[in-house]
């Protein structure tokens, strides 16, 4: 009769950690990517538009994201860069970069959800069409893509979250290692040159056949 054991098998052990490290992996990389190209291309659409009054009647005016504000669009590509660096580095350093990552996110929310109700460009835009300084934009509204960009921002935040809290569970790139994966072979001292005697007296001294043979 068999005796049974409570004991659980170490792969069991190991297989919680390595499921959640491959799919907060494969979420933190597709939210990050995706957030930033979200973000990105909210700033390139028209956030608010309206009317500035000049002579002969009123002239239309539009503002797109990149003209109410660039930190949306610079902090997507750090957060994107951000994203590729956290599998270069280690211990703290992978630590700071998810930092970043999450901050980069905090910043594309806080500015884009800021912009949504923002009226300077217009107001500078209103001056220039009317010639006069002290001009403001009329009938001012906004568009929802001030809220994608926050979106974007916001799936960023996640994935600097993610990585924060599971980066340690994620691989990281080795120098030590080909792209096959296998290590690089170790390239054997050259032969000692037979008519220089300095250079036998040197393998020697460093335990090495000067013949390139053997061991000394």
């Amino acid at each position: 009769m068999g005796y049974v054991t409570a004991v659980p098998h170490p792969r069991s052990e190991d297989a919680g950690p390595a499921r959640s490290g491959r799919r907060s992996l494969a979420l933190a990389l597709l939210s990050g990517a995706l957030g930033a190209a979200v973000a990105l291309l909210a700033t390139r659409q028209r956030w608010s538009e309206g009317t500035a009054t000049v002579p002969g009647g009123d002239f239309p005016l539009t503002a797109q994201g990149s003209d109410v504000t660039g930190v949306p669009a610079a902090l997507a590509i750090v957060g994107l860069a951000a994203l590729v660096a956290v599998f270069a580095v280690r211990r703290a350093g992978r630590f700071a970069v998810a930092l970043l990552l999450a901050l980069s996110g905090a910043g594309i929310v806080a500015a884009a959800l800021f912009g949504a109700s923002d009226s300077s460009a217009l107001d500078e835009k209103a001056a220039q069409a009317s010639g006069d300084t002290s001009a403001t934009v009329a009938s001012l509204s906004h568009t929802a893509w001030p809220y994608a960009a926050a979106v974007g921002g916001a799936l960023i935040l996640l994935a600097g979250l993610l990585a924060l809290r599971y980066g340690s569970l994620w691989p990281a790139m080795s120098g030590r290692y080909e792209r096959s994966g296998a290590p690089r072979p170790r390239r054997r001292p050259a032969a000692a040159d037979p008519d220089r005697p300095e250079e036998i007296w040197k393998a020697l001294d460093r335990g090495e056949d000067p013949t390139g043979t053997g061991p000394a």
